[in-house]
């Protein structure tokens, strides 16, 4: 049995930088989340914080959901 340490070695780099851009990606939406909140204690309006932070969701959804079709397909 022969290991191709380098394509185990380009799978962990790309599993890596996409694990990072995710949970980056995610941390967007939670702060754009907590901008809708101190606006509405001090009576403005986030609309475009909010609206950024659905996107940010969406896309993590969209790439857990395309990640998910990679395995089962």
């Amino acid at each position: 049995m022969k290991i191709d340490w380098a394509a185990l070695g380009s799978v962990f780099g790309v599993s890596l930088v996409i694990t990072v851009a995710l949970v980056g990606l995610f941390t967007l939406g939670i702060v754009g989340l907590s901008k809708k909140e101190s606006a509405a204690r001090q009576g403005g309006s986030a609309t475009l914080a909010v609206s950024g932070a659905y996107a940010c969701f969406a896309a993590c959804a969209a790439a857990v959901a395309y990640g998910i079709f990679l395995i089962v397909a």
